[in-house]
């Protein structure tokens, strides 16, 4: 494997399924799409940050680490996942929650993955803003700076662009298990569509496929920045990406595509579009996508094949990276199709 070599600690149900969408793609009339179920990781109701933590952990573990220390929003996956990871190795955690999303109940802030992160029993700090990575950081060196005053050996999980994409490995894994999956498909896969956050995933994803020879295109849908913001940060980690696995040369600027039609109205906030994606979804295949992070790129995904992007024939690989616990946070999914503007499933 292209990842060989790396330290690594066990946790994901591996292959995840590769599943077909007959009855999305019969009511769309487009391609033939399918979804990598990375939402069936295993630990802690899953996600691809499972993944990504394998070589996160393994790393901290080489390095001696008794505590992990992460950030993220509320309702961050990463958060969860992270705490998850460290009780399932028998090590401290101490987490910092963002204020990404504004004007969310009370609700939100007990519900999903927030309330689960209370379950798990992480220490969890706060930190008042939500855009300011540079000040998450240096707020996490504080946190690690107490560990460390009580005798602990921390280690800092950052997705910050300065710092080296180790998770990213975790999706240079699934992408060739992505591959060796394709053989249950009548033909090759076509395209690739999955959300663009951290930009870990898709940075993974595309470093994976090119060291491996494949010219797939993967489409990264827009979850926290703009378009061009996106797309020079995945084009910066798949070349780090590239350069660990010992493929300087597999990633070109071209290859990085992104688009951010439906990250309005910003990081966790729903919109029609976003809502009809996760009920279509939900109503034609029994799967429930979240509204942060994989609503937004099936929405995306649906435009794309709305503008006849995508020929019958073709087949379209939908990654699903999990975040069903947030579903919880957001009770207005539940209102009737016409309250709040929210439409109904076709």
């Amino acid at each position: 494997m292209l990842t060989d070599g790396f330290p690594r600690v066990d946790l994901t149900h591996r292959p995840t399924p590769l599943e077909p969408m007959p009855n999305l793609s019969a009511h769309l009339g487009g391609p033939k799409l399918w979804i990598k179920r990375d939402d069936c990781t295993g630990l802690a109701m899953g996600g691809n940050k499972v993944r990504q933590l394998e070589f996160y952990v393994g790393e901290a573990l080489a390095e001696g680490a008794d505590t992990l220390i992460t950030t993220g929003a509320v309702q961050s996956n990463h958060v969860r996942l992270t705490i998850a990871a460290a009780r399932k190795l028998g090590l401290s955690c101490e987490v910092q929650l963002e204020e990404r999303v504004p004007g969310r109940s009370e609700s939100y802030y007990r519900s999903g993955n927030a309330m689960l992160n209370r379950l798990m029993g992480a220490k969890i700090h706060r930190f008042p803003a939500g855009e300011d990575e540079a000040g998450a950081e240096l707020a996490m060196q504080r946190i690690a700076e107490g560990v460390r005053s009580r005798g602990g050996r921390p280690h800092i999980i950052s997705l910050a662009q300065d710092h080296r994409p180790t998770g990213s490995l975790g999706y240079v894994d699934a992408a060739e298990e992505m591959m060796q999956q394709a053989g249950q498909m009548s033909g090759s896969i076509d395209a690739v569509a999955v959300t663009s956050g951290s930009g870990s995933t898709h940075a993974g994803l595309l470093a994976g496929l090119r060291a491996s020879g494949n010219s797939i295109p993967v489409f990264g849908f827009c979850a926290r920045r703009d378009a061009q913001a996106q797309r020079t940060r995945v084009l910066e980690r798949s070349a780090q990406v590239a350069a660990m696995i010992r493929h300087p040369d597999a990633i070109a600027p071209a290859d990085v595509l992104t688009d951010d039609r439906f990250l309005k109205p910003g990081y966790g906030l729903l919109s029609e579009a976003v809502v009809e994606a996760m009920r279509l979804v939900a109503f034609h295949e029994g799967i429930l996508l979240d509204p942060t992070y994989t609503g937004k790129a099936m929405a995306g995904l649906l435009a794309m094949i709305a503008e006849g992007c995508f020929s019958r024939t073709e087949n379209v690989v939908f990654v699903h990276t999990g975040g069903t616990p947030a579903l919880f946070a957001y009770p207005e999914l539940t209102d009737p199709p016409d309250a709040a503007g929210i439409p109904a499933a076709a």
